[in-house]
């Protein structure tokens, strides 16, 4: 029997392991790996069993990746042998087994850290979903029956208990005002992405673990669409660790995604974004995915946010990304100068974005279609827009991606103004406009001399709207190359 229950726990030779580990570059140089400390976190974990698919029940063998988090979060220690990172911030696509990592690291440290009476909190957007991680923990000790022996398991109030240190691991509400006073000693927050603001990881990251040697915080999630989140303002800062611009000793950054020069439709990339990719995931289950994705627009942001890990708009394309994509080519202006063209002028009340479009028709065979976009928004509404809308107004405004007018409302004497001096630098035959609120404006580029078509956009008022967005995200991602805007 005890032969059967040790080979039963023998790794499978096809199994990754991690072979040569070395610390995080992040290591202070006054901390230290301490090998002990990091191969007890191993051990503990490798004791415990999966609980879903095919894996469940079997042994909670570490990938390679997985391995390299917790030898770096337990093993790495400052001189006072305590541990130098105190937050994880893990951003990785779904299915790589983060929420049986995550589990994991909480039962080590409501088991095994050594904290008298540990107070291990899990979290997340609501209730349901900080369960997942629970009733994976709990599947977990339910197999484990050193630590069932030493539990009690409160499946109504989600609570796990350790008898042995008199600690518990608590699901939370998602409450905030209920929060404060907390005394934690580890907190496990699943899909950061989700959070509605910022209030409750606040709460329970800034001072509630005062009274702990060593708390700590991990926290774990796919990428969101929300750019003004928490969630984006960890990403960010992990990001700037990871890339240099920032240093936090206490704060561990790893993120598993595409980076802008990647090509999402290659499978390399994703198996760069999925470090569990053949092994918790199917290749073919991701294929399957990226084929839905190009024949479905409304596919393809949550698959690159799900699988692949990145930062994408919530709105669906009504032209993929990748098709967008296509029109990323550089653009030199002095040579389109006295090049006829054709324009499109959409002008906005108080809500939207005013655009101006040039359209300039090839040339010659084999030479594309040049669009030009000019925007204008008025200053005093800035900031309300960034909070409403999502979208970096008043970063774009630095880089100089949109004319900028005084007060509450676009002046239209300075759409018409821009308008006759890109006229001066190109020949505009004919302008469509949407007449709506454009009366005005239309008799005056008339009197200027201008052809200027009236158009209804009737159901497709939105239309510009989007296509503006579109545009002046096109500009970003061009990184604004001799920026017509920019003196």
């Amino acid at each position: 029997m005890m032969a059967r229950t040790a080979k039963a726990r023998e790794r499978p030779k096809n199994y990754p392991k991690l072979t040569d580990y070395k610390p995080s570059r992040f290591m202070l140089p006054d901390s230290h790996y301490d090998a002990a400390k990091a191969n007890r976190a191993v051990r503990f974990i490798e004791n415990l069993c999966h609980t879903k698919g095919r894996w469940a029940g079997k042994p909670f063998w570490l990938l390679p990746w997985q391995e390299q988090i917790i030898r770096d979060i337990f093993g790495i220690v400052k001189e006072d042998d305590t541990r130098q990172f105190r937050t994880a911030y893990v951003e990785i696509p779904k299915k790589n087994g983060k929420s049986e990592l995550a589990a994991a690291i909480a039962l080590y440290l409501l088991y095994a850290d050594n904290e008298p009476s540990a107070e291990v909190y899990g979290a997340a957007a609501d209730r349901q979903q900080a369960s997942i991680v629970f009733e994976v923990a709990k599947r977990m000790v339910e197999l484990t029956p050193a630590l069932l022996k030493r539990s009690k398991i409160m499946a109504a109030t989600k609570r796990l208990v350790n008898y042995s240190n008199v600690g518990f691991y608590q699901v939370l509400s998602a409450e905030v005002g209920t929060k404060h006073g907390l005394n934690v000693s580890g907190l496990v927050l699943d899909e950061l992405h989700v959070q509605p603001n910022r209030r409750l990881v606040d709460v329970l990251t800034k001072g509630s673990g005062d009274a702990r040697t060593q708390p700590l915080y991990f926290l774990i999630t796919t990428a969101g669409t929300d750019r003004n989140s928490i969630c984006y303002e960890y990403h960010t800062k992990a990001q700037d660790i990871l890339k240099g611009r920032r240093i936090d000793p206490s704060f561990y950054p790893v993120i598993y995604g595409l980076d802008d020069g990647d090509d999402w439709n290659a499978e390399e990339s994703w198996y760069k974004a999925n470090p569990s990719l053949g092994h918790t995931i199917t290749i073919d289950r991701v294929r399957d995915a990226h084929r839905e994705a190009l024949q479905n627009p409304a596919e393809e942001n949550v698959f690159r946010q799900l699988r692949l890990d990145q930062w994408v708009g919530s709105s669906v394309a009504w032209i993929p990304e990748h098709i967008y994509d296509k029109g990323d080519i550089p653009i030199d202006l002095e040579k389109l100068k006295g090049r006829e063209c054709y324009a499109g002028l959409d002008l906005s009340s108080t809500s939207d974005i005013t655009a101006f479009v040039l359209v300039f028709p090839p040339l010659h065979e084999g030479e594309k279609y040049i669009v030009v976009p000019h925007f204008w928004l008025p200053r005093d509404t800035l900031n309300l827009r960034v909070r409403r809308d999502h979208v970096p107004y008043d970063v774009w405004e630095r880089m100089g991606l949109f004319h900028i007018t005084e007060g509450n409302v676009v002046d239209y004497n300075f759409v018409r103004k821009t308008i006759n001096e890109l006229h001066t630098m190109y020949n505009i035959k004919e302008i469509a406009a949407d007449r709506w609120n454009a009366t005005q404006l239309i008799t005056d580029l008339q009197g200027d001399g201008f052809t200027v078509v009236p158009m209804g956009m009737g159901f497709c008022g939105g239309w510009l709207e989007m296509w503006s967005l579109k545009l002046m995200r096109l500009k970003i991602s061009s990184r604004a190359r001799k920026n017509p805007l920019k003196k």
